[in-house]
């Protein structure tokens, strides 16, 4: 990551379910979220069978949307969704179990932004396309 903090980044999912626990100085000063996460978002509490968990997963959703006005799936992200699908297949990881990581990092790129993320792994593949910040 660049020394100092960035003006702009895209917080990856993992980001904003942690969110609360991460120390702000390791994220951007201007935070922005994709359709993606979005989408993710609203399937955790679903997800969740415990209505303790179900009922904070809801509410990080319902902060997130009226926080946030995500960058959606447009043209651009689903041409930059092929560079990154093919770097990730060039890399000879599996690609579909992966499209939601890999439609987030294509955001990043599309919007030239940097990817800030608690699971850089997931993205290492893809670091000649983006910059991936850990957090």
């Amino acid at each position: 990551m660049p020394e100092g903090p960035l003006h702009r980044g895209l917080l990856d999912t993992s980001v904003i379910v942690d969110l609360e626990r991460l120390n702000p100085e390791s994220l951007p000063l201007e935070w922005a979220v994709s359709a993606i996460t979005m989408a993710e978002l609203t399937a955790g509490p679903l997800a969740a069978a415990d209505p303790e968990e179900r009922a904070r997963r809801q509410h990080r959703l319902q902060w997130v949307e009226g926080t946030f006005e995500a960058i959606p799936v447009d043209a651009s992200v689903v041409r930059a969704y092929g560079l990154v699908y093919g770097a990730a297949q060039a890399s000879g990881r599996k690609s579909r179990r992966r499209s939601f990581d890999l439609l987030i990092a294509a955001t990043a790129l599309a919007e030239q932004l940097p990817l800030f993320t608690r699971n850089p792994k997931d993205f290492e593949d893809l670091g000649s396309l983006i910059d991936v910040c850990p957090v």
